[in-house]
């Protein structure tokens, strides 16, 4: 295997793992997000408002960094090894 075989490999397995990551964060907010969010809220001392917003953003944030940093440079390196 060569480097950049090697560096594909490594780039589309943490693709698959931050996804999964990504979904099953959504699913947790999603099913069990007033249980999950009255303990963020005695945590943080946060508004339910403010909590969802902020949950809102990590997700959002999330989605953004595995795109730049795992998809994008996994796509692009298999366009490029063609």
């Amino acid at each position: 295997m060569t480097s950049l075989e090697v560096l594909l490999a490594a780039l589309g397995w943490c693709t698959l793992m931050n996804l999964g990551m990504l979904t099953v964060t959504t699913l947790l907010l999603v099913v069990w997000g007033e249980a999950i969010g009255r303990l963020h809220q005695r945590w943080f001392r946060l508004e339910k408002r403010e909590l969802q917003r902020e949950y809102f953003r990590y997700l959002a944030n999330y989605k953004l960094l595995l795109l730049v940093f795992n998809l994008v440079p996994y796509l692009a390196l298999r366009l490029a090894m063609r």
